[in-house]
């Protein structure tokens, strides 16, 4: 309605310089331009100004409508994820499957080989896609009852060079320590205030595994880790990122073996990431699986010193990550839930409504 004013108020103008152009004599002999010369001089700077106008109106109108539209698509991919947790949750609380007669038993637990294994399960679902995963937090490493015996064992494991593994192990042990008094690598709140931005060290347990970035020596890279496709493209082995085999919710002191990731494998045994995942996909086949099958894959005897690592056992505590996708949105939406429980009940611990940072893949 403006712009029709606008055009209407701006052709009237028009009208009446012409006609007082018209109007005025042309002395003789001057060199002046022709009266319709002048009109049309006149006329088509009013185009040129009314096409600038209207095609800022129209790309505005273009960038809404994109706008519009991107915020639709992440909306209903937020819905989709929200949907794919769903799945995740009813198949965590399904009851345990009875074994019918004449079948071979694969294992006693409700659950299929690999169920908690991280790997991503997909599904169309209302014009869009979610994908969902269940992750065993039993299968990680508690953050918060390591000792300094077993980061050192991990970060050695991971391939990380001194001086800097000891300023990881003596600063995270320094974050979650009560007092003030950093060890000999370490890092209190002294520290941390004299940062840009200042914080203080916590001095208590991690309340989630993301507080690790807060920590003296801990990067964004060590932090994430790299995926197969990164390392390809840089020529390099594939590092495994801290977010992948530590947690603060397991409610286990040792590692559920039935259920840890490569990633945990290797930082606990020093095996190769490329072996520690043929042994997950060794574990995935075997039926009747107990702890004793598991440990030749892993170059282990029932009496290692080792073994007091692992323990073998029902998963209580699981993570659920679900994306859901919709349209042509490039970057698909992500969820996270801590649940407790199991056969048919579920306790919340935490739910995450924008999971952030690089996939697990």
């Amino acid at each position: 309605m403006r712009l029709s004013n606008l055009s209407e108020k701006l052709r009237v103008t028009a009208r009446e310089l012409l006609h007082a152009r018209l109007s005025q004599k042309t002395p003789r002999g001057s060199r002046s331009l022709g009266q319709e010369g002048v009109a049309l001089i006149i006329v088509l700077w009013i185009f040129i100004f009314l096409f600038a106008i209207a095609f800022n109106f129209s790309a505005n109108v273009r960038e809404e409508a994109h706008a519009a539209q991107r915020f639709s698509e992440d909306t209903q991919g937020y819905y989709l994820a929200v949907a794919g947790f769903q799945r995740g949750l009813y198949e965590f609380l399904q009851p345990p499957q009875q074994q019918q007669p004449g079948q071979t038993q694969t294992t006693p637990e409700k659950t299929p080989p690999g169920f908690f294994d991280g790997s991503w399960r997909e599904e169309n679902l209302g014009g869009g896609a979610f994908r969902v995963r269940l992750i065993d937090e039993g299968g990680k490493i508690n953050l918060n009852r390591a000792n300094e015996i077993l980061l050192q064992r991990i970060f050695t494991n991971l391939q990380i060079e001194e001086p800097r593994r000891s300023v990881l192990v003596d600063s995270i042990l320094d974050w979650i320590d009560p007092d003030d008094l950093h060890r000999a690598n370490g890092a209190e709140t002294e520290y941390y205030q004299s940062l840009t931005p200042s914080y203080s060290a916590r001095n208590g347990p991690f309340s989630t595994v993301e507080e690790l970035l807060w920590v003296n020596g801990v990067t964004p890279e060590l932090f994430y880790g790299s995926s197969p496709a990164q390392a390809a493209a840089r020529g390099e082995p594939q590092r495994v990122g801290l977010r992948q085999i530590f947690t603060v919710d397991s409610p286990i002191d040792r590692v559920n073996l039935r259920t840890a990731p490569a990633e945990v494998i290797q930082a606990l045994t020093g095996m190769p990431l490329e072996k520690s995942r043929a042994f997950v996909e060794e574990r995935k086949k075997l039926s009747d699986k107990t702890i004793n099958d598991l440990l030749p894959l892993l170059g282990l005897g029932a009496g290692d010193a080792d073994m007091q690592m692992f323990v073998f056992t029902t998963p209580s505590v699981i993570s659920i990550e679900a994306q859901g996708s919709y349209g042509s949105a490039a970057v698909p939406r992500r969820v996270k839930g801590i649940v407790r429980g199991g056969a048919g009940r579920a306790e919340f611990v935490r739910w995450i409504d924008r999971d952030s940072g690089p996939a697990q893949d």
